[in-house]
């Protein structure tokens, strides 16, 4: 008889009292349907993971996993961002499970996209993707941002899924090798194809938030951005020494130009110009040393080797 995999969901919770009541029941009724299916065994299980919610968000939690067995939960010492949080979850998943789903409990991804990613993973993936297929319902400015968002980072050199955020299949196989991944700057969209291993997409609509606000603006998607290009990429400081040597040619240049200019005798003094100019390189300077600075701050927190998480609580050990 062909042992049927342990799957563990993992979802990230921060201050999301308002729709864990509704999502919680919904994941649950997948995991039944997939158990019944005989896809994965009973065993399996729903993880959320709290991280550091200011709300009800950890008494909801440790009620549902009074209320049923599937229901299990970590909670973090303190906020340290969603993609610590869903690290911290597959971390805790890796060595009780056979294959972890991650996925926000906000209910804005397709859940039944989990059954072709257990089909996928039976099939014999480690990996798989989940993808939107479009974005019809997003405005304007949020398809144009994330798009544009994507575009960057693969533009930048970082290996990403177009359309991909964290909604994914990982075999605890992959989990394991990725455990040897230990840098603090996390960026899991784009360390987890670093990782190899066989690997798919499956596509799936994604509706509105059911309850609640979004926990990310513009301004964190931003920083996202910012934080998944220095974290895997070395180009931007390329693309400044580059910038950097043809503004010299061009400097060098001007300066040829100005002492024959100047030995000819058809100097002008132009203050206009003059200001200019130095206002350039001055922005160009402040922007070059911004991007280093921005690389050695993140050398420095790597060096220091700082938990990238810590468990608070497990609604087990209670």
């Amino acid at each position: 008889m062909i042992k049927k995999p342990i799957l563990w969901i993992v979802i990230p919770c921060y201050n999301e009292e308002a729709v864990l009541p509704i999502t919680a029941p919904m994941f649950l009724n997948k995991l039944n349907f997939l158990i019944s299916a005989n896809k994965i065994s009973d065993e399996s299980r729903i993880l959320f993971v709290n991280d550091g919610s200011k709300d009800s968000t950890w008494d909801i939690i440790k009620k549902l996993a009074k209320e049923n067995p599937h229901y299990i939960g970590i909670c973090q010492s303190r906020n340290r961002g969603h993609q610590n949080a869903v690290l911290a979850g597959l971390m805790e998943a890796k060595d009780n499970c056979d294959i972890t789903i991650s996925i926000d409990c906000d209910g804005q991804d397709d859940i039944n996209a989990m059954d072709k990613m257990v089909d996928a993973y039976l099939d014999g993936c480690d990996v798989v993707y989940g993808v939107r297929s479009s974005r019809e319902t997003d405005t304007f400015f949020k398809r144009f941002t994330a798009q544009s968002f994507y575009k960057l980072l693969n533009a930048m050199g970082a290996e990403i899924v177009y359309n991909h955020a964290d909604y994914r299949l990982i075999s605890a196989k992959v989990l394991k090798e990725f455990a040897s991944f230990k840098e603090v700057n996390i960026f899991l969209r784009g360390l987890i194809p670093l990782v190899g291993f066989k690997s798919t997409s499956v596509e799936y609509a994604r509706n509105e938030r059911l309850a609640g606000k979004s926990h990310y603006p513009l301004s964190k998607m931003l920083s996202l951005a910012f934080d998944g290009i220095t974290s895997l990429s070395v180009k931007p400081i390329r693309l400044i020494t580059g910038f950097g040597i043809f503004v010299a040619a061009v400097s060098f240049i001007i300066v040829i130009w100005a002492v024959i200019s100047a030995l000819c005798g058809n100097t002008i003094a132009g203050w206009a110009s003059m200001t200019s100019i130095i206002g350039f390189m001055s922005g160009v300077q402040l922007i070059s040393i911004g991007v280093i600075g921005e690389y050695i701050g993140k050398i420095y927190l790597e060096t220091k080797q700082r938990p990238r998480y810590i468990i608070s609580e497990r609604t087990w050990e209670e």
